[in-house]
């Protein structure tokens, strides 16, 4: 199949406009494979939305006009701001209307990700498109003179995976769809299938996100090189980590260093996933999988091929420390909450009333208040899954992994996070200092056919 180059979102950088953004939600159509245009969706566009660049300590205005023929909203998934502002389910957007909030930028450097959040229907139109990435930057990270040119040697990377019929992309629809959430046999990075990036002969900044409804990557290179994990969804890290592969749920983001200057093209590549809940690992899924597996072996499926321009370079230099970050004190948390994932009862049809997910054993309900805490207070959350591996996101906090299974976190829990992948329990100390008093925070599974079928709750800090 005939390789395409990587697309690269384009860039906005706020203050440049004043820091008044225009955000366009539109129905579009678009070419993923040459002369196959497929329905889709877009901000500004016609499949994903561009890459905002904020500022640290600046206020942003982001004017986003609904031309659609159904609702929406625009989640600001990772950044710490009033409920009100957040662009959840209670924030909806009606066709021809434009919401117009001003998001106060008060939080370190990172890779944040914008999407749908209108209950019911944020699988499939996130699916089908609306999605993009919230770039925060500020004077720490600037400081350490990371690779920060766009499109160059800092890219934007949104790794998804979309179900392709004749060159055409399909919604999934179905009960399988709704147990498993929606997954594809072509994997695309920016909207690019088959894609590969020219990137310069030195050390490039790759800014991964999982945009998927449903499926976990563990990423890694073809010829098994060791990189540098530098950021997690709540910003840099202390010190850059060396790894040789990277594990990421759906919301979840990880940015990385990879050093090209060997001169030799080379793919990054995931493994096949194999999450799934226990009724369908038996019949044809389960077949398809284990098939899967048999074929790729241990070279997993490319995702993306790099090929380094100018020959042979010269090796950089990686910085030994990034930033310091004040952490919460477990000691401080006098609360405790409990929440487990799961499917409750009957597989119903139901969407905006909840349809056989649950948290607690409730399906999510617009209309009732799940958990109140106090403002400026710190939690410790213990979160589990039921019949298979989860992505927990918390809308409007960050949180540290204390301890996974009863045991000391992993490698992969490093870090402040908004997102984070559970099956096993898992304690998180989060705090929180973001009001809730107009509207409530979320916090639910990201596989978006759960969240959209009831696995969702909502908190007010009070």
């Amino acid at each position: 199949m005939e390789r395409q180059p990587l697309r690269i979102p384009p860039l906005v950088d706020a203050r440049k406009e004043g820091n008044a953004v225009a955000l366009r939600v539109q129905a579009g159509a678009t070419e993923f494979f040459p002369g196959r245009a497929s329905a889709s969706l877009g901000y500004s566009g016609g499949y994903l939305g561009p890459s905002i660049r904020i500022y640290r300590g600046d206020n942003v205005e982001i004017a986003v006009t609904n031309t659609l023929k159904e609702d929406t909203t625009v989640h600001w998934h990772g950044l710490l701001i009033p409920a009100e502002l957040d662009g959840g389910p209670h924030q909806i957007i009606v066709p021809g209307d434009t919401w117009r909030p001003r998001l106060p930028i008060r939080q370190p450097a990172a890779t944040l990700f914008y999407h749908s959040h209108i209950h019911g229907r944020t699988g499939a139109q996130v699916y089908s498109g609306l999605a993009g990435l919230l770039l925060v930057t500020d004077e720490g990270e600037r400081a350490l003179a990371l690779p920060s040119e766009y499109g160059v040697d800092d890219l934007p990377v949104v790794i998804q995976d979309r179900q392709f019929d004749d060159g055409l992309m399909v919604v999934p629809q179905g009960m399988m769809t709704m147990m498993q959430g929606r997954r594809g046999n072509t994997i695309l990075a920016n909207g690019t299938p088959n894609a590969t990036a020219r990137v310069p002969n030195r050390l490039v900044r790759l800014r991964l996100v999982n945009g998927s409804n449903a499926r976990i990557y563990d990423l890694s290179f073809g010829d098994n090189r060791a990189f540098h994990w530098i950021a997690s969804e709540g910003g840099l890290l202390d010190r850059p980590i060396s790894v040789r592969s990277l594990t990421l749920a759906p919301g979840e983001r990880g940015e990385v260093l990879v050093d090209f200057s060997n001169g030799q093209a080379v793919s990054l590549k995931t493994a096949p996933d194999t999450n799934m809940n226990m009724p369908m690992m038996i019949g044809p899924l389960a077949q398809a999988r284990k098939l899967a597996k048999e074929i790729l072996g241990g070279q997993g499926e490319a995702v993306l091929q790099f090929v380094p321009v100018g020959g042979l370079g010269t090796p950089s230099k990686i910085p030994e420390r990034l930033v310091e970050r004040p952490r919460a004190d477990p000691s401080k948390a006098n609360t405790r909450r409990r929440f487990v994932l799961g499917m409750g009862g009957m597989m119903g049809g139901g969407t905006r009333s909840g349809g056989g997910m649950v948290i607690n054993g409730r399906p999510f309900d617009m209309n009732r208040i799940d958990e109140d805490v106090r403002l400026g207070e710190t939690e410790i959350w213990e979160v589990s899954g039921e019949m298979m591996s989860h992505p927990f996101h918390i809308h409007g906090v960050q949180f540290e992994v204390l301890s996974r299974n009863g045991g000391k976190p992993i490698l992969r829990d490093t870090g402040a996070r908004d997102t984070v992948l559970v099956k096993e329990p898992v304690e998180l100390l989060v705090h929180f200092d973001q009001p809730a008093e107009k509207a409530p925070f979320m916090y639910h599974c990201h596989i978006l056919e759960h969240e959209d079928n009831g696995m969702m709750g909502q908190f007010r800090t009070i």
